[in-house]
């Protein structure tokens, strides 16, 4: 798995329109917090038990229309979530994944807010809030 940063990976969709773009976060993190502009959604786990989504690699293998060399790029909240989810889809034999280091909304600043010091939104990349 390759890491990107937010910029490194807006300018590699660009570059790699088959590329999917995957917001792996919860579905109403998704919804309410806002997602990068055209990102696809398949929770990696969600609410209320947090439990991991045992289809979530059919849901990205069906995006991807089983093509397991198509690029998958993948964010979360913060860049963790994404990695477990990469890891999943590399064991199931995806070659091309990637993580969005920082993820949507960043890392915790020193007085344990997101959104100050890295991350998607902070970067000022296209974003959507439904």
């Amino acid at each position: 798995m390759e890491h990107l940063t937010p910029r490194e990976t807006a300018k590699f969709l660009h570059e790699n329109p088959k590329a999917l773009f995957i917001d792996c976060r919860s579905e109403m993190e998704f919804l309410f917090v806002g997602h990068p502009a055209g990102a696809l959604h398949v929770s990696w786990n969600d609410g209320p038990d947090w439990e991991i989504n045992p289809h979530f690699v059919g849901e990205v293998k069906k995006f991807a229309g089983h093509a397991h060399d198509r690029p998958v790029v993948l964010i979360c909240r913060s860049g963790n979530r994404s990695v477990d989810a990469g890891r999943a889809l590399e064991d199931a034999g995806f070659t091309n994944v990637f993580n969005v280091l920082h993820g949507f909304e960043g890392e915790l600043d020193d007085v344990h807010h997101r959104g100050s010091t890295n991350g998607w939104r902070f970067e000022g990349l296209p974003w959507e809030q439904c």
